[in-house]
């Protein structure tokens, strides 16, 4: 089916890459499907603007430098639960009006079909701003604590309920919520049974680090370290996954070799799927990779690195679908991971039945 299709999506060093990446999923399904395809982004510091042209697809650069005193005050906010507030402070790099000035142009020259927005600092001023550029918009979020105008909007946080945005969309606008619709690429679902069926039979030879594609925090070096604490098999296989953009992983590089294990460090993967499914057991941003462990039925613990993951990781901690462990408690890693091997085939089954990795194909029917 031939569509225009515009994303307007962010990622930096701040933001991370997750917007950005569940998006190019997203976007690599409606290629096959014959659409052509363009990405509005910031050039912030850590943006994925060569990634996504590598990828295949055009992309449309907004200037990175604007006035701090031109920020929208709104951008201050880092309450989650309040209606109406934009979370993350500067996240966008301008106004959403200068934001929306920038993109009209474009917009106006490529009469898209969809417009598809996945940004936690844009909201329904920028939607209005630009409603006649587009013939339909679909939003992406995570939070419902902002208004929307919007055709159809994605939620695919677990257990999101339709009650959380009765207030902040036209009742005209379609919801797809649960991690069912979650954005994951195929190869999920095709590792899915492979990975299923070493679960019935666990060990633990092979454990993954994977705390996103930024972890401006370095806290995949605290967790090298405190592994060095621990009793683990001799035999073990520490696997470490990180973005290209990452600020610390040269020093993550010469951490690993310092481990009393095996350990390896890739870089932009393009296998994550056949790692998780090989992997016993993970240690995992509670953000978009969370919908991954789950599709395979891998054990893991949980760090929030931002405000946004809590709820995902108390929803799925809550179902025994993974463990938990703040970021300020990692001296209890040791116990968590003990605790995590005795619970694998619990944490296995629980987790495989928040999401089979069908999301996208599911979301692709209602973009037409």
């Amino acid at each position: 089916m031939h569509r225009t299709v515009v994303f307007r999506a962010d990622a930096s060093l701040r933001i991370g890459t997750g917007h950005v990446m569940r998006c190019l999923t997203l976007a690599e399904a409606l290629k096959k499907q014959g659409s052509d395809v363009a990405f509005i982004c910031r050039a912030h510091e850590g943006h994925l603007l060569g990634h996504i042209e590598k990828q295949g697809f055009k992309t449309h650069a907004l200037p990175q430098e604007v006035n701090d005193a031109d920020c929208d005050e709104k951008l201050d906010v880092d309450d989650l639960s309040g209606k109406g507030t934009l979370y993350g402070r500067k996240w966008l790099g301008s106004t959403q009006q200068q934001d929306a000035e920038l993109c009209r142009p474009i917009l106006e020259k490529l009469k898209p079909d969809w417009v598809i927005v996945d940004h936690y600092s844009l909201d329904e001023v920028w939607q209005t701003l630009l409603a006649e550029c587009y013939a339909k918009l679909m939003v992406i979020d995570d939070l419902a604590n902002r208004e929307h105008r919007c055709d159809l909007l994605l939620d695919q946080t677990y257990g999101r309920k339709a009650e959380d945005y009765a207030s902040l969309v036209p009742k005209s606008t379609q919801l797809l919520l649960g991690s069912e619709y979650a954005l994951l690429r195929p190869e999920f679902a095709e590792w899915r049974d492979y990975s299923l069926q070493r679960r019935a039979n666990p060990e633990f030879k092979k454990l993954l680090i994977t705390m996103g594609g930024v972890d401006s925090e370095n806290v995949t070096g605290c967790l090298l370290t405190a592994l060095n604490n621990c009793s683990l098999p001799k035999d073990l296989e520490i696997n470490i996954v990180m973005g290209m953009t990452a600020p610390h992983l040269e020093n993550v590089k010469q951490q690993a070799k310092l481990v009393p294990y095996k350990t390896a460090v890739y870089v932009n993967v393009s296998n994550m799927a056949e790692m998780m499914a090989n992997a016993d057991l993970a240690i995992g941003a509670a953000g978009a990779t969370t919908w991954e462990r789950c599709c395979l039925g891998l054990p893991s613990i949980q760090i929030v690195l931002a405000k946004n993951q809590m709820l995902i990781a108390a929803l799925i901690g809550e179902a025994n679908a993974a463990l938990y462990l703040d970021i300020a408690e990692l001296d209890l890693l040791c116990r968590q991971i003990n605790k995590a091997i005795s619970k694998s085939e619990l944490l296995a089954t629980n987790s495989s039945v928040v999401t089979n990795g069908r999301g996208t194909m599911q979301l692709l029917r209602h973009l037409k």
